[in-house]
């Protein structure tokens, strides 16, 4: 049935419902369907080396033996702090198995941020690329650790401490078999995702199963069910693993769906460009930040592009002048669509059976419901079509909460909805438009970066007074950070020397990299320090 309230409807495709017929079943169970509908097709190529959905699954079937083996039980947290290799899918299904919880680390935490995330979290065991291993061991001592697993490749010949394994040596174990472990996927946390808060205090969001299969199900019939889909087509799996964009959208939906994950750790253009053109993938989806250092390439149409059925961008807005660049050179529609952590994460899409609309985030999702709406003293009312007000989601993808913040989750979930805290308009054909986003929020090549952390960091400079961060527009990142300080009278510190400071407490990402030392930072009339101002100075200057 259509509704009127849902003006998207009409331009579902035929093959697709209102709403998406989601399993009630475990992310394992999920997995291991996947492995007997399967089982010889390749689920990950990595390099020169692949594996099938059955030998897949027997690196799981092995490594979750052996973290049983060491203690790891049902409810347990196991942090991953890896960049993208075949480890990360032998830890996330290894830890579904055995009905625990995987916590997602930033694998460029330094450590301060790493002891945050592994003691919000309760974490007890780790998975770890060899190169972190010493920044995990700096804060072990301060926080639950018990075990910590270590990926490495070669010669492995970093020397672990006792009570900590190489991977490869732990799958070697002759563990027994993992019994059998019941999951409630409606109630039971699958995944921790930190994300940022305008706090500067990174939460924790819980997705549950029921969350993550939805938002599976809800992408596979935007973007497989009404085009003709390969057998065992292949993916490029650029984006990272430990953001939910990359995870949900290419992990956990291309192994649901029969996929050959074609990893590559990092992004490197050349390499990129050279993958597509060997292997030819099915779909291709990326942050903005990728699509423009593709632009930048002068011979891109010899690698083969224009063979690529399915393009995606997400993480952060792409601009229309670069996504237009790249559909004219690649003579393909690039899909650009909408999320947050919070959503498991995709709750719009411009669907490839569908003319893109530039500048919109696209249509609703199916079992998704959507509004536009604004604070009054009666609550929180809807407003007609065309007008601006805050993003409202509802549906079985929407997170259970923020892990150990009640208080928070009661601010950002009201009466069912999701308050994303964007202000955006929905046209008369139902879609969307993001107009403003969450007030302070950066979106720096596609991560999210909360001013208020950056702020917290650079007042420990002995030097600093008053300090207010703010993105500013970026060519290349979308926005980048810029910090504005006022020093306390009589002190002498240069831009360089800030952020140098800035690098000892921050991930690259969130590192300011312009420094503006000013007599005076703007205030409002009782004292508040006036972020907007500096914002919109510093907008109106890169114009």
């Amino acid at each position: 049935m259509f509704y009127s309230n849902k003006p998207w409807l009409k331009h579902y495709h035929s093959k697709i419902n209102e709403f998406s017929s989601i399993e009630n079943i475990s992310l394992d169970e999920m997995f291991q369907n996947a492995v007997e509908r399967f089982s010889n097709d390749t689920a990950i190529r990595f390099y020169h080396k692949t594996w099938t959905y059955k030998e897949l699954s027997s690196v799981v079937d092995r490594f979750a033996a052996s973290l049983y083996q060491i203690g790891v039980k049902k409810g347990d947290r196991l942090s991953i702090m890896l960049p993208n290799l075949p480890h990360y899918l032998f830890s996330l299904f290894s830890i579904f198995r055995l009905g625990g919880i995987a916590v997602q680390v930033n694998p460029m935490y330094v450590e301060r941020e790493i002891e945050h995330v592994l003691n919000d979290s309760q974490s007890e065991y780790i998975v770890v690329y060899e190169n972190l291993y010493q920044r995990v061991k700096q804060v072990q001592d301060k926080t639950l650790l018990k075990h910590i697993v270590v990926v490495g490749f070669g010669e492995q010949s970093t020397e672990l401490a006792e009570g900590d394994y190489y991977f490869d040596s732990l799958l070697k174990t002759n563990a027994p078999a993992v019994p059998q472990i019941n999951i409630d996927p409606n109630e039971e946390v699958a995944l921790l995702q930190y994300t940022g808060g305008t706090t500067g205090i990174s939460k924790g969001v819980m997705l549950t199963h029921k969350n993550i299969m939805s938002n599976m199900e809800q992408i596979n019939d935007f973007m497989f069910k009404a085009v003709d889909v390969p057998h065992n087509p292949k993916i490029m799996s650029i984006l990272p693993m430990f953001h939910i964009y990359g995870l949900t959208c290419n992990v956990f939906l291309g192994i649901h769906t029969g996929c050959n994950l074609i990893i590559l750790p990092r992004f490197d253009v050349q390499e990129v460009m050279e993958t597509v053109k060997r292997h030819q993938p099915f779909q291709f989806s990326a942050v903005p930040t990728m699509f423009i250092a593709l632009n930048s390439q002068p011979n891109l149409e010899v690698y083969g592009f224009d063979k690529v059925p399915l393009y995606s961008s997400g993480g952060a807005p792409m601009p229309i002048e670069q996504l237009q660049l790249f559909e004219k050179r690649t003579g393909c529609n690039l899909c650009e669509g909408y999320g947050l952590s919070e959503a498991s994460p995709s709750t719009h899409i411009n669907p490839p059976f569908l003319e893109r609309k530039a500048g919109s985030i696209g249509i609703p999702v199916p079992s998704v419901e959507v509004k536009i709406v604004q604070e009054t003293e009666q609550g929180y009312e809807e407003v007609p079509v065309g007008e601006i007000g805050e993003l409202v989601i509802k549906g079985p993808q929407i997170m259970k909460g923020y892990m150990n913040r009640p208080e928070d989750t009661e601010e950002t979930i009201k009466d069912g909805w999701l308050h994303t805290g964007d202000i955006g308009r929905m046209d008369e054909d139902g879609y969307f438009y993001i107009v403003d986003r969450k007030k302070d929020m950066i979106i720096a090549s596609g991560y999210n970066v909360y001013p208020r952390e950056i702020e917290e960091v650079l007042y420990k400079h002995e030097a600093v007074q008053e300090v207010i961060v703010v993105g500013v527009p970026d060519p290349y990142r979308g926005e980048t950070v810029k910090a504005f300080i006022k020093l306390i009278d009589g002190a002498i510190v240069t831009e360089e020397e800030m952020i140098l400071f800035s690098k000892q407490y921050l991930a690259p990402y969130k590192v300011p990299k312009f420094i503006e030392i000013r007599d005076e930072l703007p205030k409002t009339s009782v004292g508040k320090l006036l972020r907007r101002s500096l914002r919109d100075e510093s907008a109106a200057v890169s114009k």
